[in-house]
């Protein structure tokens, strides 16, 4: 069970995130999660979104370089703990993580990582082994 997540390359520049922004409100699309990774020339912003293929096209149309990458989603207790199990699990399985973020979502008690993997399978595997549950796009 993955998620489709969204990269999209931003000039570091002010106001280049407000109009990215911009997009999405004018075209009715939800972002569920965020994350920015900069340089001093741009950025790539990975966000996770209500309608992903309609999110792709409305930014292909605006002009934005972006691909769809599945990464993983994962439910986690929102305690202290709860991302060092999920850690320890990856890494008894010995899979290394390319990049991860947070977000909290709507359930109680829940927060959610995710993870890109270079095996997803091979990650599901341990964490489902290990008590954890990867969420698919139409939970957030």
């Amino acid at each position: 069970m993955t998620v489709k997540q969204i990269s999209v390359f931003v000039e570091n520049t002010p106001g280049k995130l407000a109009e990215f922004a911009k997009v999405f409100y004018e075209n009715g699309i939800n972002m569920r999660a965020l994350s920015v990774a900069d340089t001093k020339d741009f950025g790539i912003l990975r966000v996770i979104v209500d309608d992903v293929y309609r999110a792709a096209c409305v930014l292909k149309e605006a002009g934005y370089v972006c691909s769809i990458t599945k990464v993983l989603a994962v439910a986690i207790p929102d305690e202290p703990g709860g991302l060092y199990h999920v850690l320890d699990a990856l890494g008894k399985a010995n899979i290394n993580l390319e990049y991860t973020y947070a977000f909290n979502a709507r359930n109680k008690g829940k927060a959610y990582m995710i993870f890109r993997v270079e095996d997803n399978e091979k990650a599901i595997e341990a964490l489902t082994k290990s008590g954890f549950r990867p969420v698919c796009q139409d939970e957030f």
